[in-house]
């Protein structure tokens, strides 16, 4: 996936200025794909040039006016078409996991702070993914932008269940080697 995709996707839900998008960046779509406002910004303007979005016309002209943008049927087209392509998965390329792979052949101190930093980091976002399920996806809601939503929101949950558990053995491990 690339930025463009994630703004189109994002404007496709709901048209929106370039700061609108940061926030729901860092409230939703960011949980999978991060940006920085610049590069949000510097996206959109490409877009915009490449035809794929426009801004929508401000009712009266005021100075610092917000644009707010939407897609336009092009950036549709590229959109689906980006949808029904295929990529393999990505290799994990994990900073911690290389670093305990070094302490096993330099010596593990300071690893265990780390392990259990990221353990509360990742029980935190596993508690925050698990709120956002509870207030958004009731029972009743079961449309089918609503189950993709949700099986997203599911991979997440996923993915930091297997963080925490991963952390805990980790911690563990280190524990009998230190004691051993």
């Amino acid at each position: 996936m690339s930025l463009p995709h994630a703004i189109l996707t994002a404007l496709l839900e709901k048209p929106s200025s370039g700061l609108e998008l940061a926030r729901r960046f860092d409230r939703s779509i960011g949980y999978f794909w991060s940006a920085t406002h610049q590069q949000i910004y510097r996206e959109l303007g490409k877009l915009e040039e490449a035809g794929l979005i426009r801004a929508l016309p401000a009712g009266a002209p005021a100075r610092g006016q917000k644009k707010e943008y939407e897609v336009l049927p092009a950036g549709r087209d590229a959109l689906a078409a980006w949808v029904s392509g295929t990529d393999d998965p990505r290799p994990v390329r994990d900073p911690l996991l290389l670093r305990m792979r070094a302490a096993a052949v330099v010596g593990t101190g300071g690893l265990e702070e780390e392990l259990r930093r990221h353990l509360d980091l990742h029980r935190r976002q596993l508690a925050e993914y698990r709120a956002i399920e509870e207030r958004d996806f009731p029972p009743e809601r079961d449309g089918e932008e609503d189950r993709l939503r949700h099986a997203v929101l599911r991979g997440g949950i996923g993915l930091e269940t297997f963080w925490t558990e991963w952390l805990a053995e980790a911690l563990t491990a280190l524990g009998e080697r230190k004691d051993g």
